[in-house]
């Protein structure tokens, strides 16, 4: 069987999903591609959106995966949300089952693994900062909410954390002014914005003048640069800092066993990535 496979956002340029896919694709040795559909957010993108999903549903595509900016967008055009996707209100995976269209969320589990192969224990609480509140955002809370830690949500607009208003949690200011009184017994730090993002990697989330809580773990969810300025600047304080590559490699490997029915060697396709990124950094 031939999969067709593809990832919904916008811009894709910096994306690494087609060499994690074909990876796994070949280390199964399966046949298929995986396509990067770079649809812009609504009213622009909006026929385009709905064609290519439609396209699952009629079986030209036998997969896809969404990122910004539509990881909510798509969910009216759906037919039902698996548990989670429909508790953290947003989907990363797209599945045909009998002519329906189901909404997963990778993300949840993709993250909370990461965390425990990077040494955090998820289930061990405390207190983290989350900045950003995109559909990213809402995986990352809810899976940290869930799991026992206290949340605080940090955005350049606070009035984009009314989205969350479903969750008890701290909202502030993405700024040093207001994050520096709120950072005291902070253990975990998580930036899921695509600040800092390729090509414009010599940017970071963090707001300048303000110092890292000590011992905190930073996590940034940004895998492209290899290294971050965020992960630089945390490191450069001490502290252990990591990129998303890995929760990246364990919400792909999720989707396409869903979509495939077999489990990807999840190393095979961590090297891959790591060779491109390697080859961006060197040239």
């Amino acid at each position: 069987m031939w999969f067709e496979l593809g990832l919904l956002g916008y811009p894709l340029g910096h994306s690494l999903s087609p060499v994690l896919h074909q990876a796994a694709l070949q280390a199964l040795g399966l046949e298929g591609r995986y396509r990067l559909f770079p649809i812009p957010p609504a009213p622009e993108g909006e026929a385009d959106l709905r064609e290519t999903i439609n396209g699952l549903r009629v079986g030209r595509l036998h997969g896809l995966n969404v990122t910004i900016p539509h990881k909510q967008a798509v969910i009216p055009w759906l037919d039902a949300l698996a548990p989670v996707a429909r508790e953290v209100g947003a989907v990363n995976t797209l599945i045909c089952q009998d002519g329906k269209l189901l909404g997963e969320n990778t993300d949840v589990p993709g993250f909370l693994a990461d965390l425990q192969a990077l040494g955090v224990d998820p289930d061990g609480g405390g207190e983290a900062l989350v900045l950003g509140t995109g559909g990213a955002a809402r995986a990352v809370v809810y899976a940290l909410a869930h799991a026992g830690w206290g949340v605080k949500l940090a955005a350049r607009r606070p009035q984009a954390c009314l989205r969350f208003s479903e969750w008890e949690f701290q909202a502030l200011p993405l700024t040093a002014q207001a994050l520096e009184p709120a950072l005291a017994g902070c253990r975990l730090i998580v930036n899921t914005t695509p600040v800092g993002m390729h090509p414009y990697g010599a940017v970071s989330p963090w707001p300048t003048g303000l110092l890292f809580p000590a011992g905190a773990f930073v996590y940034d969810l940004v895998y492209n640069p290899a290294v971050t300025r965020l992960v630089l600047q945390a490191r450069e304080a001490g502290l252990v800092a990591h990129t998303g590559l890995g929760m990246l490699v364990e919400q792909a490997a999720l989707s396409f066993e869903r979509w495939v029915g077999q489990a990807p060697p999840r190393e095979a396709m961590r090297q891959e990535a790591l060779s491109i990124l390697k080859e961006e950094r060197s040239g």
